[in-house]
């Protein structure tokens, strides 16, 4: 039987597209926020591409270290590792190309801060959580999210330099985004999880414990996304987005907690993304509705 060949495709898959594309976006926005006007161009393009790599280099690390768990996943059996399509030490080779193309547009084109930022939340989701909490507690989503957690705070870091509270506090609604998100999608891919031993909340606390602990986080997630308001940083605009888009979050956690939709953790778990897309978009255009017209007077 003759080995498929990989394509470009493939390759892309290792970087988990969809993923990265969603951690620019807050990446990105975090950008406009440190600044009352327009980011640099340089440091929009050569910032935004240096995390995009470095990210994607986390990613086909996570392919290469859970090749065996994706076989006996219905959603990840067909990864270009896991097949065989691409062997493991193209996958390195590639993962190592695009960590250090990434590290080195950061230290070049855009800051230090900003690179080792990076480096850390690389090395946070590759290393620390794939290689050891993904399979050493069912608190892996909750411990390892921080890393996930970055990308707006290297987008500020970017364009000021700095670490300020603003930006952390960016950080801080992703990372208590993070565990209702990835639980709802564990919720409906239990069995799977199972099969493949990794201890998800659900797999080794039951259905039930981990349908309310999405509730619980869901609130202190809202309660959260509440708090650029409370410190300036948004305005009215932001805060009645963020109360609607809240309110619907409350509403899938409420149907994932009842149980009586078979859909639910799925349903949950595409809402949370549209959730914090649309969050990020609205902070970004009551920054410039509000923020800016102070500067410019």
């Amino acid at each position: 039987m003759t080995q498929e060949r990989a394509t470009w495709r493939d390759y892309l898959e290792l970087t988990k597209p969809n993923v990265v594309a969603l951690m620019i976006l807050t990446s990105l926005i975090g950008m406009f926020l440190a600044v009352p006007g327009m980011v640099p161009l340089d440091i929009l393009v050569l910032g935004n591409l240096g995390i995009a790599l470095c990210a994607g280099s986390a990613a086909a690390v996570n392919h290469l270290v859970d090749r065996g768990i994706d076989l006996r996943m219905a959603r990840t059996f067909n990864r270009p590792v896991a097949t065989g399509r691409i062997e493991p030490l193209h996958a390195v080779v590639f993962a190592a190309v695009l960590g250090l193309l990434g590290m080195a547009i950061l230290l070049v084109y855009v800051n230090a801060l900003t690179a080792w930022l990076t480096l850390a939340s690389l090395l946070g989701y590759a290393v620390i959580y794939t290689l050891f909490l993904k399979r050493a507690t069912p608190q892996n989503i909750v411990i390892g999210g921080l890393a996930g957690a970055a990308p707006p705070l290297l987008g500020w870091t970017a364009v000021s330099g700095e670490i300020h509270g603003h930006a952390l506090l960016l950080v801080l609604i992703i990372f208590a985004w993070t565990p209702p998100h990835f639980w709802a999608l564990a919720v409906h891919r239990k069995d799977e999880y199972a099969k493949a031993e990794i201890p998800m909340l659900p797999v080794t606390h039951g259905d039930s414990y981990t349908r309310l602990h999405i509730l619980l986080y869901t609130i202190i997630l809202v309660l959260v996304s509440v708090m650029p308001f409370v410190t300036r940083m948004s305005g009215w605009l932001y805060l009645l987005g963020a109360l609607v888009l809240g309110v619907g979050y409350l509403y899938w956690a409420i149907v994932l907690l009842r149980g009586k939709r078979a859909s639910a953790g799925m349903d949950a778990f595409k809402y949370s993304i549209v959730y914090l897309m649309l969050l990020f978009v609205i902070m970004l255009v009551d920054h410039y509705v509000i923020v800016v017209p102070k500067f410019a007077g």
